[in-house]
């Protein structure tokens, strides 16, 4: 594989759930400094005190990352059931109000709030964010540009948040709209060489539009410290299945496209308006509508395109050992998504958003070797649970 290493590394961002009321909690500080002596530096918290972070070191290959991926949500499971708290892996939380919700007490979050104001206080979402190890950064920029093309494929395999405030969204991510309010997010635009993205980079802090690169908050970005490629599109997965089988897909494409950099094969380099109609359509229909194929220049099928973008990196899959973890997109399609799988429980529970929620994180905490206790919920009050207006 030429030397290069492809690291992998892998971001979730966990929802903080009282498990009676089913409800965010803003609990944050009550556990970070427990978390921290657990989870060292793996372990983080968000601008809103209902969220917390893990993220994986280095991993070598998708296998290192299962086991690092799994280790943390057992440690986060763990550490939430011992005081009182449940963890989740949705999107969006089905009913929570973000205007009930904590802001983190520190000074960056402090500066988004004062910058962005309701926007930044309504960014209550949960992402999923796949480093893959670059070391050459020009190169790195060259891949980008072509990956572009496949981040609404990987987005609506990942589709996980179809509920905002109580409401059936209609939409199979709708986390992604959300964040669609903050500046610079979405698809980026071509750059012709490493010299030219630094030098936009350089411009927008030159004109204090933002202090540094980490306020670049693209689907897909070089990260401005690390030499990584970042994809930054999914919604957090409700299992390590799933997170797994879009990291080890997203690895794949980015050797895919470094391969054929280094035999001097070019992909086919599309308008980003063009690739945002099908982020679009990924985000209102998941896996179950139609992107464009913009070489044939029709519509087909999320089902068939899949087929196409794994016979594309069917060749370095053996290489990478990850033909059995990229293999599971398939029973993905099969199931459904997260939101296809959110919403069939939402309606045969006649619309229960408790029960929705007790699924959610039954699904987080599987595959993990901790059991959070059992609550006894005899003497809830059921008749709170939120339904749809739509």
């Amino acid at each position: 594989m030429s030397g290069e290493r492809y690291t992998l590394g892998i971001e979730e961002e966990f929802q903080i759930v009282d498990p009676v009321s089913r409800e965010l909690q803003s609990h944050i500080q009550t556990i970070f400094e427990e978390g921290k002596m657990l989870l060292k530096e793996n372990f983080k918290p968000e601008m809103h005190a209902s969220v917390i972070e893990t993220g994986t070191n280095i991993c070598e290959n998708i296998k290192e990352a299962r086991q690092e991926v799994t280790d943390l949500r057992n440690s986060l499971a763990k550490l939430a059931d011992q005081h009182g708290l449940r963890i989740a892996a949705a999107g969006t939380h089905p009913f929570s109000d973000w205007r009930e919700q904590k802001i983190t007490d520190h000074p960056r979050y402090v500066e988004i709030i004062n910058e962005m104001q309701e926007t930044a206080r309504a960014n209550l979402i949960f992402g999923m964010h796949v480093h893959v190890g670059i070391a050459n950064r020009e190169i790195g920029i060259q891949i980008m540009n072509a990956a572009r093309y496949f981040l609404p494929h990987i987005f609506a395999l990942s589709t996980n948040s179809p509920f905002w405030l109580g409401r059936n969204t209609g939409f199979k991510s709708y986390r992604v709209k959300v964040f669609d309010k903050f500046p610079r997010t979405g698809i980026p635009d071509f750059f012709r060489s490493l010299s030219e993205y630094d030098s936009f980079i350089n411009l927008l802090i030159k004109t204090n539009c933002i202090d540094n690169a980490k306020k670049i908050w693209w689907d897909i970005r070089a990260h401005p410290f690390y030499n990584t490629l970042e994809f930054r599109i999914c919604d957090v997965q409700m299992t390590i299945n799933e997170t797994i089988a879009l990291a080890a897909l997203i690895q794949a494409v980015v050797v895919k496209l470094h391969k054929l950099i280094q035999k001097n094969l070019g992909f086919r380099i599309y308008e980003r308006s063009l690739m945002m109609e099908n982020k679009w359509r990924a985000a209102r229909y998941g896996i179950h509508g139609k992107l464009i194929d913009f070489g044939k220049q029709e519509e087909v099928p999320f089902i068939s395109l899949a087929g196409e973008l794994y016979d594309f990196i069917d060749d370095v899959l053996d290489e990478l050992e990850s033909r059995e973890e990229v293999n599971y997109i398939f029973k993905m399609m099969e199931k459904g998504t997260g939101a296809d799988r959110q919403l069939k429980v939402w309606n045969e529970s006649g619309n229960d958003f408790k029960k929705l929620v007790d699924y959610i994180i039954e699904e987080t905490n599987t595959g993990i070797d901790y059991k959070p206790a059992i609550i006894n919920k005899s003497n809830e009050n059921n008749s709170n649970s939120k339904q749809t207006i739509l």
